[in-house]
């Protein structure tokens, strides 16, 4: 009898952690290997960094690292900025690993990763972030910028 009370201690001290360390049904489902997907297949998708400088519309260039795990985690974000403002905002990605970018990193002062510098229409600098920024905050300067 003491043995069924105790395998029936155990079942309930597993369903017990299982119910209370299950991701919570609204979590997004980012792994760092999503993430990473997310962040090379937009590096593959931005608008080159020589065409953004030579277009009208303002531009928001993202100095980014594989390696960050920050910056994967981001590229949810960014993704969905990107398909929100992409027709009127250039989404420029420069790899801080690829010596073709020091000049710019070098240019725009990029210290850290993910790094976002948000240019107007003449190319001036508006604003730069460091690190994770929230969506709101990022869309509300560009529904600003954009007008």
């Amino acid at each position: 009898m003491r043995l069924v009370g105790v395998s029936v201690a155990v079942v309930a001290a597993v369903m017990i952690t299982l119910f209370i360390t299950r991701p919570a049904a609204t979590t997004s489902s980012f792994t760092p290997l999503s993430g990473l997907m997310t962040l090379k297949t937009m590096a593959s998708e931005a608008v080159p960094y020589g065409d953004a400088i030579a277009s009208p519309k303002p531009t928001l260039i993202e100095f980014y690292a594989d390696w960050c795990t920050t910056c994967q985690g981001m590229s949810s974000t960014m993704a969905d900025l990107h398909e929100h403002y992409g027709s009127r905002i250039n989404f420029v990605m420069l790899n801080i690993d690829d010596p073709q970018w020091a000049g710019q990193v070098a240019d725009y002062g990029a210290s850290g990763v993910p790094q976002f510098t948000l240019l107007n229409a003449d190319h001036g600098e508006v604003k730069t972030w460091i690190g994770k920024v929230p969506k709101p905050i990022l869309a509300n300067v560009f529904d600003q910028l954009i007008g």
